[in-house]
């Protein structure tokens, strides 16, 4: 196989993580099932390694420029990262993060483990300046569901500076957009389950760090804790990452062209949009009536939780409690999939053109 660091993004995500070309063997790596390995090698055990994880990981690291490692869940990952914090010590976040690494936090803070100060990611000198005395400083860009951007470069640059360590979860972008490592992060996260994996049909996250001692120490707590995928998660994640060159350009332009069809339309107050990526933001003006309605007016457009498959989906996101205030009420995320745009579109605008009729009567 050729030099992977010699490919393009497109061609690493179709290579990367294959056997050797042999005669008669098989294309792609096979599912092993095997939780005890004859002891002597470096395997041993079925909770330190597997070579259907090794393929996802050699595919997904080479895609960032590192060392990969993959867990149970998105949740697994960022929890092992979190084990890094020393008792007490301080770590940086978003105020708009994803929903789950917020409340982790908070729960750490509310047990005594560390302490959270969070932030608005695209003030780069508030995020410099809390940086001085952290552990970690965790970025999101695109956040979630704000879809706010930071400077990744500027923020590693300062906050390394300082000490700490830099985290960034590049789930919304993907390495096909964004690949933080070379921009100065030290680890890079991911929910798999989303783009990566991209038919929501995988439970699976990963962190990837080009620092052979952190990824060490990681692997450490990973062998200790347990938070594993199962064999056939990572060949689906795996055979799922083979088409992330090809879904994510077709959902990045689809979402561009919404974007300008979603600023037109009377029912939309605002629209969130970064300039990449396949996550659009509408406010609607009528606020979380109009946001639920919108979930249960739409026929191709599926009311979903979760994000980054092949379908597209969409959900008001304060309807979830924990979600901060300063999210618009009638901000509606939507992960803009593969569909024929003008499909995407037809269902959006019918469902969107019947609030303006509800509004007026």
């Amino acid at each position: 196989m050729s030099d992977q660091s010699a490919l393009r993004p497109a061609t690493i995500a179709v290579t990367a993580g294959r056997p050797p070309h042999v005669t008669d063997e098989p294309l792609n790596v096979p599912i092993t099932m095997a939780a005890t390995y004859v002891a002597g090698g470096d395997r041993e055990y079925g909770r330190y390694a597997n070579p259907t994880w090794t393929a996802f990981e050699d595919a997904l690291g080479a895609l960032e420029g590192g060392r990969c490692l993959s867990f149970a869940s998105g949740l697994a990952a960022v929890a092992t990262v979190f084990d890094l914090v020393g008792q007490g010590e301080k770590v940086v976040a978003p105020r708009h993060a994803y929903n789950g690494t917020v409340l982790q936090l908070a729960d750490l803070e509310s047990r005594g483990r560390l302490l959270t100060q969070l932030v608005d990611i695209t003030d780069t000198a508030a995020v410099i300046a809390a940086a001085e005395d952290a552990s970690i400083v965790w970025i999101e860009s695109p956040t979630n569901p704000a879809l706010e951007v930071a400077d990744i470069a500027a923020i590693a640059a300062g906050a390394r500076a300082a000490g700490a360590y830099v985290v960034v979860d590049n789930t919304f972008a993907t390495p096909m957009l964004q690949q933080p490592l070379s921009l100065g992060a030290d680890i890079v996260v991911h929910s798999a389950t989303k783009y990566i994996a991209g038919h929501s049909d995988v439970l699976m996250g990963a962190l990837v760090t080009n620092d052979d001692e952190l990824y060490g120490v990681l692997k450490g707590r990973r062998d200790l804790v347990g938070a594993i995928p199962g064999p056939f998660e990572a060949w689906l994640a795996l055979r799922g990452l083979r088409t992330l060159p090809l879904r994510m350009e077709r959902a990045q332009a689809n979402a561009q062209e919404l974007v300008d069809r979603l600023k037109a339309h009377d029912a939309v107050e605002e629209v969130r949009y970064p300039g990449f990526g396949a996550i659009v933001a509408p406010v609607l003006k009528g606020g979380a009536i109009a946001g639920d309605l919108l979930q249960q007016k739409t026929k191709l457009w599926v009311y979903a939780t979760s994000l980054g498959g092949v379908e597209s989906s969409l959900e008001r996101r304060r309807r979830w409690k924990s979600e901060p205030t300063t999210i618009p009420e009638g901000l509606v995320r939507l992960s803009v999939g593969i569909e024929d745009v003008e499909d995407l579109w037809a269902d959006l605008k019918q469902a969107l053109d019947d609030l303006l009729v509800d509004s007026a009567s």
